[in-house]
């Protein structure tokens, strides 16, 4: 089983423990994380407000994130823009990812997610009134009409395709210059997951597959997407990009590979998964 971050897995997201010791960190509307030197600064003083004395009158929440029998967390939100004390600085979470613990960077992912929904859904999407959240379930409800808004999960489907020896990567316009992925596309209304990868794949470029089978999957706060991840093979066509969304697709081999996405991420955890077997 491929290891992926952002995954919570060992704490309980709707009832803090009884036992576990408070512990906070501080999101902006934006998403990024109150650092100090470049890590996520950690309080276990409410309301998590070390170190940084003009915030406490900026500050709401707290959010519950998570907790075990050793830490609850929790997330408090900063509006975007506020001003700092000296040697803080917000950062976003794909600038520091790479040098914070896979455990931290689950929480710090689903902190963002919460602080983005409740920003988000501040007022109800069909009267207009200020919504509340609900003590009983990750939701707001609008009290005066009572919609229920749930946060926004997007789902997307990504696909290794592999033809015996070689492997397809393709090149979105916005890539940094020389990298390439695996093919990738949001989930339509009315579409199955499977449905969606064969639909993806042949409108971006061009290829017909066969043998398609569920993987592993990953939340992944950039915005709100759940990367549900496939592996397939070749079954026909020829490469044709689209030239929206792929500006090129090469077949790769083993020993010619181009630079890959970011180590974190599900569709390099695949390439890795293809290349070590």
């Amino acid at each position: 089983m491929i290891h992926l971050p952002y995954i919570i897995s060992d704490l309980d997201t709707h009832t803090p423990s009884k036992t576990g010791i408070f512990h906070s960190v501080i999101v902006d509307t934006d998403g990024n994380v109150l650092c100090s030197n470049h890590f996520p600064i950690i309080s276990e003083k409410d309301p998590g407000i070390e170190n940084a004395s003009d915030l406490p009158h900026q500050v709401t929440g707290p959010l519950f994130v998570g907790g075990n029998s050793e830490k609850n967390w929790w997330v408090y939100q900063i509006e975007n823009g506020s001003s700092l004390s000296p040697g803080l600085d917000l950062i976003s979470l794909r600038t520091i990812e790479g040098s914070i613990p896979f455990d931290l960077l689950a929480i710090l992912g689903r902190a963002v997610q919460l602080v983005r929904f409740n920003k988000t859904t501040a007022f109800c999407g069909r009267c207009g009134e200020r919504n509340a959240m609900k003590e009983d379930e990750l939701a707001k409800q609008c009290p005066a009409c009572g919609l229920l808004t749930f946060p926004r999960l997007s789902p997307a489907i990504i696909v290794r395709i592999t033809d015996e020896n070689r492997i397809l990567l393709a090149r979105s316009p916005q890539f940094p210059q020389g990298m390439y992925s695996l093919i990738a596309g949001f989930v339509e209304p009315g579409e199955s997951l499977e449905a969606g990868v064969h639909r993806e794949v042949f409108e971006e470029v061009g290829l017909r597959i066969s043998d398609l089978q569920y993987c592993n999957s990953q939340p992944w706060p950039f915005p709100d997407s759940l990367m549900v991840g496939y592996v397939a093979q070749y079954l026909s066509g020829e490469i044709r990009c689209d030239g929206i969304e792929i500006e090129d697709a090469q077949w790769f081999s083993r020993d010619s590979m181009p630079e890959l996405p970011g180590k974190l991420s599900i569709a390099r955890a695949l390439i890795e998964d293809y290349l070590s077997s």
